[in-house]
This record gives structure tokens, sequence and C-alpha cells, in this order.
């Protein structure tokens, strides 16, 4: 059985009764000293064949293949980092090329047969993407193959990398809970070894030095980023003498551990406490009062990855491009109570 044979430029070119290369000049837009009568010929032959240029052929005569290989580790199973796999196939899309996704689950050995299987392939680019923002060991490349990093680095800054300004989330936390009147306030972080967790705590004292406060004076809890987490560590911050009115928590999912707990407490957000989350997944304006939270851009971040790859100016990049992390505002935030 042979199959149906896809209609060539050189069969555009007789039904609209010009040469093969005038038919790619009116294709590639390249038709300027044409005239419209012919190129309206050209059009409705090329709509009358259904001709459809082959790419592969391209790719061999300018060597490209007009494909991106994107890695990852868990990113692509995690419902508020998608935006990132989005942002890079609407851009790939709007550029008329393909994405090759590979998720590598944080296996090594995985990560590199990716890698190689990728460049046998002959992708333009590599990007990968991680799931929480941690140093890498990215196998090494030819030197004509470039890559980058999405919410990941390398200890030696080979690869240029773009990355959450969790510093300046965690500071945008503060300030809006000062900006409110609070003084007694409590960062129930995430995972001490956690890179994100160590910029936001720096972003949350320095917020605090700037405003004439004492960082000391205002306690630090580490979680594991988990609910039980949340809950457990807020009923053990509230359990002070004087109890902190204001409460930032190191992502949504301990806040509404917190939400839990204060509720068990019979304590109203944010009449009592103002309760401020991280990463704006899904679930923050779902709960009730809506999670005032800060936003990782992932979206951002995943388009400039994709913009830089498509447009081949990654070497251009800084070792570390930072994308900033902004407050959302919603319903958990007041005033402290009495004010």
């Amino acid at each position: 059985m042979t199959g149906i044979s896809r209609p060539t430029m050189a069969d555009v070119g007789r039904a609209a009764g010009v040469s093969p290369t005038t038919v790619s000049l009116v294709l590639n837009g390249r038709d300027l000293k044409i005239s419209d009568a012919t190129r309206e010929r050209v059009l409705a032959a090329v709509q009358e064949l259904d001709y459809r240029p082959n790419r592969t052929a391209q790719g061999l005569r300018l060597g490209t293949t007009s494909t991106i290989g994107f890695l990852t580790d868990e990113i692509a199973i995690e419902p508020f980092s998608g935006p990132m796999i989005a942002a890079i196939h609407d851009l790939a899309w709007e550029q008329r090329s393909l994405l090759l996704m590979v998720n590598t689950t944080r296996n090594p050995s995985r990560l590199r047969a990716a890698v190689e299987d990728l460049l046998d392939r002959r992708v333009d680019a590599l990007i990968f993407a991680a799931m929480g923002t941690r140093q890498v060991e990215f196998p090494d490349l030819p030197s004509q193959v470039p890559a980058l990093l999405v919410n990941a680095f390398t200890a030696d800054a080979r690869l240029p990398a773009i990355l959450p300004d969790e510093l300046a989330g965690g500071r945008a936390a503060v300030e809006h809970v000062l900006a409110l009147g609070h003084r007694r306030i409590a960062f129930i972080a995430g995972r001490e070894a956690a890179w994100a967790t160590r910029m936001r705590i720096k972003g949350f004292r320095d917020g605090l030095e700037a405003a004439g406060l004492d960082p000391d004076k205002s306690p630090i809890y580490l979680g594991n980023y988990r609910i039980d987490s949340g809950y457990d560590i807020t009923l053990r911050a509230m359990s002070v003498k004087k109890p902190p009115t204001a409460l930032l928590l190191g992502n949504d999912q301990m806040a509404t551990g917190a939400y839990i707990a204060l509720a068990r407490m019979g304590l109203r957000i944010p009449d009592d406490v103002s309760v401020v989350g991280y990463d704006d997944e899904p679930l923050a304006a779902d709960l009730s009062p809506a999670l005032t939270t800060v936003r990782i851009p992932f979206y951002e971040m995943g388009r400039i990855a994709a913009q830089h790859t498509l447009e081949g100016t990654i070497s251009d990049l800084p070792p570390r491009t930072f994308e900033p992390c902004t407050i959302i505002h919603r319903s958990s935030t007041n005033p402290p109570p009495g004010e």
C-alpha cells in the first residue's frame, strides 16, 4: 500500500504558471518585486493543492529543526507552575516551533539520557525548568548547543538562569503588612535547606530593618511547605503572651494550614489576624477569605526563556536574570485589631 504523496513547491509552481523560486519568494515574504496578480495565483494554487512546506527539508537546508528540547523535573505535574510550560509553548507556537518535552523526575541518569536523546534529535536549543528553585548538576553540552535554566541554576553559572526574585518577594510580603500598621509579625517559612526559603527570610529581615525595626524581635519558624506544617506552627506561634497580629507563610499550602489552626482557636481572618501566603497557586483565590499572597512569575520566566531561545540570544543573557515576585492583594489582610 502506498501513501498519498504531498504536493511539492514545483507542483504549486506548475499550477500557478510560475517557477518554484517564485513560489518560495511568495511563501517566505520576499516577493516585493512580484506582481499582485502573480502573488494571488501562487496563493490560490497553495490553497487549492493544500500545499504545506516540508519543514524537514527546510531544516536540513538552514541547519535548524525549529524544535526546542524542554526538560523538567516534577514541574509538569504541579498546577501552580503550569504557566511556565504554557508560556514556553505559547511563544514557540507563535514562532512555528515545537517543544519536545521530557520529565526527568529528578533522576540524574534520566536527565543525562534525555539530554543525549534530544541532541540526537538535533533540537535547536535546550531549556531546563525545575519545580522548586534549586541548584542543579546539568550535563556538559556541545559548545554549539545553546541552553538555559529556568527556576534553577548551576554552581559555576556556566548556563544562564532565569529566576524568581525571592528576596524581593519576601520583602514585599512584610512591607505589605507593615504598611497596614502591623508590628507583631511572624514568618512561618518553609524548608531551611531550600534556596527560596533563605532568600525569602533575607527579604523579610531586610524589610523589617528598612522600617527601623529589629528583625530579631520578629520570630521565624521553619516548616516543610505542607498544610500540616502551617497548622502546627501557627498553633505554636499564636500561643505566646503577645501573639503576632500578622502571619507570613512560606507558601499557600502552609497558609491553608494556618487558616484551619486560626479557625480552631476562634480567631477571625483578617479581623483578628492577617495572613499572607506565597506562590499564588489556584487555591489562594478559593480560600475564604481569599488569600493575599506573593505571586511567582512563572509565565513571565517561561516566556523570557522561550524568547531568548527562539531569537538565538541566550549568549546575551547574564548568569542570572531575576523576575519580580509581586504581592497579590486579596481579603486576608487588614490593619491590626484596634486600629
